[in-house]
């Protein structure tokens, strides 16, 4: 049973429902509450009724924990899902409309290519059956939404079949890489460090986020299952894999770790109180546990609730026993690091904001450029940017940026994390040839293919909200959200 969930979802088919039909949640108090009149329908697509059960029953497939659903009154969590659902039922109604299904010998088609299912290089039935008593799925369900999936997908191909690429568009993809351009740079980063937080900042912000700033310490055990413990050999044999699954049913049922162990004849390996940092309260790192499983044991965010791993063909009875919390003070280096960083965030962006809202108005023209570069004693730079994976100043992401911009234009441009932020003047833009007949012109023609085809589901998304009338009963969701 190790080779359980994680190792099947995978291939293409399972990552595609392990998420929606695996992992159902329970909702408590549900009862009556929809009982009665308007009270059944939660939506209507024309003139088709979207009952309450059935929506229930969609949210009962979802993978929701507790902590969410506790917050559903007060989110719009649950208009959210909603609106993915009636997506879904759009789509179903086109699908249906254009004639699109699936017959049996497809499915089973689509079922036997699967390679989770292969045994030995071919399909196996047991292979099959295996994965779905383990996944606790009945076979019906499973093949419905294989089939529901397949539509799908055969419904967003037929949008886009027979694409012919205009040249123009692989030219405009082409040249968003392949070009040369001369321009003229500020590294902002001197301008943004003027401003350093305040000490009042620093102490309002740990005190209004001190929960936050914790150790987390996890006292924890583990014992390897090796063959000649539970099957009296030194061989991962056929003997060894079936007590295996035998004592990882009884961990699944809830047999406890010290059972299991017993059982067994397991030696327990005992750690206590130990940081992310695989450090004991002192500072003292364990070294004889290694990483690998000390991250797997470390993960488990329960007590009392042992697994079963395998690690570099090795298998181990894990657990948690014990998580404790210890709040650190606002003058611990971490703490401090963490409060400059998040108030120094907040400095970049109220600077960035204020440059870009000028460059949007207008008012940064290039002589605005040089007199705020002298304001500030920052200096410009002139950079020759010849290649995308030029980078000893830019990484390739902040280039592909530069590379939009037009010639005589001013912009700002920050990586992801802020860390690095440049005001840039594009002063001139060469652009290289793209020969029909090369490989570079195939592989931007697919390019451009992707992006005229997302153009199209964008465009037929709106296409179906003014085709399809979808009327939402209010009161039904509200009462929906309040029944948690």
């Amino acid at each position: 049973m190790l080779t359980s969930i994680g190792k099947y979802s995978k291939s293409f088919i399972l990552k595609l429902f392990v998420g929606i039909i695996i992992l159902p949640f329970v909702f408590w108090g549900m009862g009556d509450v929809f009982r009665g009149g308007n009270q059944n329908v939660i939506a209507t697509i024309d003139s088709e009724k979207v009952s309450t059960q059935e929506f229930v029953d969609y949210l009962r497939r979802l993978n929701l924990n507790e902590k969410q659903v506790k917050e559903l009154p007060k989110t719009d969590l649950i208009e959210k899902i909603l609106s993915e659902y009636i997506g879904k039922r759009v789509m179903a109604l086109e699908i249906k409309k254009l004639g699109i299904s699936i017959n049996d010998n497809s499915l089973r088609k689509i079922i036997k290519s699967d390679k989770s299912f292969f045994k030995e290089g071919k399909f196996s039935r047991t292979e099959y059956e295996k994965f779905l008593l383990k996944s606790g799925i009945t076979a019906p369900l499973f093949e419905a939404n294989v089939v529901e999936q397949e539509k799908r997908r055969q419904f967003l191909s037929s949008l886009s079949g027979g694409l012919v690429i205009p040249e123009i568009l692989v030219e405009k993809e082409y040249r968003k890489i392949n070009q040369s351009k001369k321009i003229k740079y500020i590294d902002l980063e001197k301008y943004h460090s003027k401003n350093k937080p305040k000490e009042e900042d620093i102490k309002n912000l740990y005190e209004r986020n001190k929960s936050i700033f914790f150790t987390e310490f996890k006292s924890i055990r583990y014992a390897e299952i090796a063959p000649e413990k539970i099957s009296g050999s030194k061989e991962y044999d056929e003997t060894f894999f079936k007590q295996l699954d035998s004592i990882e049913n009884n961990v699944l049922d809830g047999q406890s770790f010290d059972e299991t162990a017993q059982n067994s004849n397991l030696e327990i390996i005992s750690i206590d109180k130990i940081n992310i940092n695989k450090e004991d309260k002192n500072k003292n790192k364990i070294k004889s546990l290694s990483d690998n499983l000390f991250k797997k044991i470390y993960n488990l965010s329960s007590e009392n609730s042992p697994e079963i791993v395998n690690l570099n063909n090795k298998y181990y009875l894990i657990e948690v026993t014990k998580i404790e919390k210890k709040n650190r003070p606002i003058d611990d280096p971490e703490v401090q690091e963490a409060l400059n960083a998040q108030l120094n965030f907040k400095i970049k962006i109220e600077n960035n904001t204020s440059i870009i809202k000028d460059i949007s108005m207008g008012a940064f023209s290039e002589e605005k450029f040089t007199k705020f570069a002298s304001d500030n004693g920052l200096e410009i730079n002139n950079y020759v940017i010849n290649n995308i994976k030029q980078n000893e100043v830019f990484s390739e992401g902040i280039i592909k940026r530069i590379f939009l911009t037009k010639d005589n234009e001013i912009d700002l441009i920050t990586n992801n994390t802020l860390t690095k932020s440049f005001l840039v003047l594009a002063v001139n833009t060469k652009y290289k040839d793209l020969k029909k007949d090369s490989n570079d012109y195939e592989k931007y023609e697919a390019k451009a293919r992707l992006n005229l085809i997302n153009k199209i589901y964008q465009s037929h998304d709106n296409n179906l909200n003014e085709k399809y009338k979808v009327e939402l009963n209010q009161r039904t969701i509200e009462r929906v959200k309040n029944s948690f």
